[in-house]
């Protein structure tokens, strides 16, 4: 059986395989995430070829425990197996955010149906954005409950998540402001299922976001064709 590849997928290296008789899978696989400027990598020795190669190490987020927009517990094992997109915002935030989340929905409009792509997106400003103000947010951009979750907790628990383990601070041109101490930003990360970063997202530029959208397609797709 033939497999369809996603549209849209005619740039970069895996353009340069058209035509060769290269099954579409090995294009897709050709065709590399913009992983962020931050990830390592790490060399390795190949005895077969007598030569060092270099393998790309993605980083690995780590667990939370916060609160859902429905009051839930919410923690990364309600995301196993799950691709999902991540983002870090404050309710009070009237301009970026606002653009970011309207971002957001588009995204979860095109995957509505995709029950493996999911939604996070992080409070930074959990002393004025309880359970009712996130439930209100949620409502106010149609968030499908369980998958595009609003998730607020301890301030230092999330500043730990933005900074360690999403690396959002890591440029100053990722910030756009700051609650309580707290950075919150324009980046949208995309996550793989096994908890590795495989790109950041300018998700204030639609065309970026375009971009994150095609990339979600081909990583969902070499998941159906391991």
């Amino acid at each position: 059986m033939r497999h369809e590849a996603p549209e849209n997928l005619n740039t970069g290296p895996a353009s340069a395989l058209a035509g060769t008789g290269v099954s579409v899978l090995i294009q897709l696989r050709y065709q590399p995430f913009r992983a962020a400027h931050f990830l390592p990598s790490s060399c390795r020795f190949d005895a077969g070829g007598g030569k060092w190669q270099r393998d790309t190490v993605f980083h690995r987020v780590g667990n939370f425990r916060l609160q859902n927009q429905s009051g839930q517990l919410v923690t990364a094992k309600n995301l196993e197996g799950s691709v999902y997109v991540s983002s870090f915002f404050s309710a009070t935030c009237t301009k970026e955010c606002l653009k970011l989340n309207s971002q957001l929905q588009r995204v979860q409009e095109k995957f509505r149906k995709e029950p493996r792509l999911k939604l996070i997106s992080f409070s930074v400003d959990p002393q004025h954005d309880s359970v009712p103000v996130l439930a209100g947010y949620a409502e106010q951009y149609g968030a499908i409950a369980g998958k595009w979750y609003f998730l607020t907790g301890a301030a230092d628990s999330v500043q730990r998540l933005a900074v360690q383990d999403y690396k959002i601070a890591q440029t100053e041109s990722a910030t756009i402001g700051s609650a309580v101490g707290l950075v919150h930003s324009q980046r949208l990360v995309l996550v793989d299922r096994d908890k590795q970063i495989r790109g950041i997202y300018d998700g204030l530029d639609p065309k970026d976001v375009d971009r994150l959208m095609t990339e979600i397609r081909i990583l969902l797709y070499t998941y159906d064709h391991d």
